[in-house]
């Protein structure tokens, strides 16, 4: 997952063999074991083989308004809090069915499965923001996090190297979180911030800049997108004033993406959103156009998401070549798909869908809503210090 310094745009290409961690980030663990032979432990049954009916474009030159319209439909469905009564329960008996299937147990229900697979193996934590620690809002400046939620992800910190994978920019998750002892990725992993442990093992090439946190501890930048950030400028300056005329629309300079939140538009408007979306891109043939939960996002024509975010995390705690991992990633949007994807293809641990509704997934479990990851972690806490105590 190298990154060529000499070309205009971040170019992958196949991870050399480490012998140290990558940006000099120092693991508190034992050394790994790269003889050993991994296996999932998961079932092959709780993985689902999705053949999908609909396509989300890639290239936005092929597509039109209408196509646009459709896909804010569909990644949109009706949320629980302004669904009818009736929608309400037709969505939690289509929940029940949907998780009793083999494919999408609860992460919960399923939870003795779960620690058996980790059961010596490291566990890694992945978790992203909006939706998973925090409940959607209407407004996402006051998407805060849950109740009772800091304390948990504090002490999960602990026992597990965790970091948060947003589509925000990074340092507004930072705000929200509140913990300097985690990884962050903003900008759907396309802005990572780790803390330097051991300067002298910083790797040279693999850092775009070093800074200091607010409490003055020592961090590394990685931007793979860096020199998109005044072009996203220009396309946040555009959209803030061709939509300005739009009722409750909302834009989000999340510095290497732009965020295009729908929420609070009456959806006879949501046409006039992607229209003035597809004329602003048109200018800007190296962007593309990505769908969330009732946002839109504007982001570079890069080959970075949040789970090349995630092997480039795993590459840089020194683990790429371990056999004795177990990344958890839980998130609830179609973004978290590529994580999901990357685990799955990894063989490594499992993914966690948060969702109230069916849907398609490449996780292996699913939990119903922030609350439910709040429980799921308290007890992954309680199980690795039984674990650690040999109870």
């Amino acid at each position: 997952m190298d990154v060529k310094s000499n070309q205009p745009s971040p170019v992958l290409t196949d991870p050399a063999p480490l012998t140290k961690p990558r940006l000099g980030v120092s693991c508190n663990l034992v050394p790994c074991s790269t003889t050993a032979s991994y296996t999932s432990g998961i079932p092959t049954g709780h993985y689902l083989g999705i053949s999908r009916k609909k396509h989300w474009p890639n290239n936005i030159e092929n597509v039109y308004p209408n196509g646009w319209l459709d896909a804010m439909k569909a990644s949109s469905p009706t949320h629980r809090n302004h669904a009818t009564k009736d929608e309400s329960s037709e969505q939690d008996a289509a929940f029940r069915l949907w998780e009793a299937c083999v494919a999408f147990p609860s992460a919960l229900g399923s939870f003795k499965v779960i620690t058996n697979s980790a059961r010596g193996k490291r566990i890694l934590l992945f978790l992203d923001y909006d939706g998973t620690l925090s409940p959607i809002v209407d407004n996402p400046d006051f998407a805060f996090i849950l109740d009772g939620m800091r304390p948990v992800i504090h002490e999960a910190a602990k026992l597990f190297a965790t970091a948060i994978i947003s589509g925000r920019r990074r340092d507004q998750v930072y705000k929200f979180v509140g913990l300097s002892e985690l990884y962050y990725a903003g900008s759907h992993g396309m802005d990572i911030m780790v803390p330097v442990n051991d300067s002298s093992n910083v790797c040279c090439g693999k850092v775009d800049q070093a800074s200091r946190g607010g409490q003055g501890n020592e961090l590394n930048i990685f931007q793979p997108a860096n020199e998109f950030s005044s072009m996203i400028d220009e396309v946040f300056n555009s959209l803030v004033e061709s939509t300005k005329g739009i009722d409750g629309i909302k834009i989000e300079n999340n510095k290497f993406c732009v965020s295009v939140h729908y929420r609070c538009v009456k959806e006879e408007k949501w046409d006039a959103v992607s229209q003035h979306v597809q004329i602003v891109l048109q200018r800007y043939p190296r962007l593309r156009l990505t769908h969330g939960r009732k946002v839109m996002e504007v982001r570079p024509k890069i080959k970075w998401d949040k789970g090349k975010a995630v092997e480039f995390f795993i590459e840089t705690l020194g683990l790429a070549n371990c056999h004795d991992v177990f990344p958890i990633y839980i998130g609830d949007d179609r973004t978290d798909e590529d994580a999901f994807k990357v685990l799955k293809e990894r063989n490594e641990g499992i993914g966690i869908l948060v969702s109230e509704v069916p849907k398609e997934t490449s996780a292996s479990y699913t939990l119903k809503d922030p609350s439910e990851v709040k429980s799921f972690l308290e007890c992954l806490i309680k199980w690795r210090k039984s674990e650690n105590l040999g109870i």
